[in-house]
């Protein structure tokens, strides 16, 4: 099947092949607005690029986008530009309109990096430094593109690729759990704390160093870390996420105490 063919909202469609013709890919004739959603590029056509160009910080978002290319048949590629966070904040504040540092920060704990070892749907990734430009990086931009295009991703991949994705689907639901039960601990905590008479000037403290806690026990459940030493060897759980919950429930205990012994 052509990509090209698949059906879409004619408005959207139009605007589509508007910016094709604009950028010399259809012929005068192909880019007319008469053109209906069965139009194919003709066979002596260049290669079409289409260029996703967003931060796709989670490895998921980019999947949807492979599972895309192996319904058509088309190739598929990644390039993730890495740059630090102080770059990353200097950079905004020279927008127009820069976004809040608290956005930037924020994306920079959540992007996910692909992971060429785990994922074998992410092997045509190049990972390019961010603070300059060099040529070798047009090179190797080049050849990954070349290389995609001569290898196509093929459907008979399904199999494998959708159990890779069943276990990301798996992973991510254990970690909502862990995080609403998480949650129901915290609100516990903070009403136990109320309870013994904490200082009200306390209480915020309180709750960021619960949330804190929170974010990064689920952290290291979201990327399979292993949890304290010392809370392992008290907890033997096979079950990763009740490891996690027990081991925020014992150590939200300790902190409450720190609060309610002052």
């Amino acid at each position: 099947a052509d990509p090209l063919s698949a059906p879409a909202p004619p408005a959207a469609w139009q605007r589509f092949l508007a910016c094709c013709h604009r950028q010399g890919l259809l012929s005068p004739a192909e880019g007319q607005a008469g053109a209906g959603p069965g139009w194919a590029p003709p066979a002596t056509s260049r290669p079409l690029y289409l260029i996703l160009d967003d931060n796709f910080y989670y490895q998921s978002m980019r999947y949807e986008v492979y599972q895309l290319a192996r319904k058509y048949s088309l190739s598929f590629c990644q390039l993730f530009l890495e740059c630090p966070l102080e770059c990353c904040l200097q950079r905004n504040r020279l927008r127009s309109h820069p976004l809040p540092d608290q956005t930037i920060y924020l994306m920079a704990r959540k992007i996910e990096m692909p992971d060429l070892k785990k994922n074998a749907w992410e092997q045509n990734s190049l990972i390019l430094k961010s603070l300059d430009c060099a040529s070798e990086d047009d090179e190797q931009i080049i050849s990954l593109l070349a290389t995609a295009l001569e290898n196509p991703v093929k459907q008979n991949e399904e199999n494998t690729e959708q159990k890779e994705a069943d276990r990301a689907i798996c992973a991510a639901s254990i970690v909502h759990q862990a995080d609403q039960t998480c949650r129901r601990i915290i609100s516990q905590a903070m009403k136990d704390a109320k309870d013994k008479n904490v200082l009200p000037s306390e209480m915020k403290s309180l709750a960021e160093e619960l949330n804190k806690l929170k974010a990064e026990l689920l952290e290291d459940l979201r990327q399979g870390n292993n949890l304290k030493k010392q809370i392992c060897i008290q907890n033997q759980y096979s079950d990763p996420a009740t490891s996690v919950i027990s081991a925020f429930q014992h150590e939200a205990s300790n902190v409450v105490n720190k609060y309610v012994l002052k």
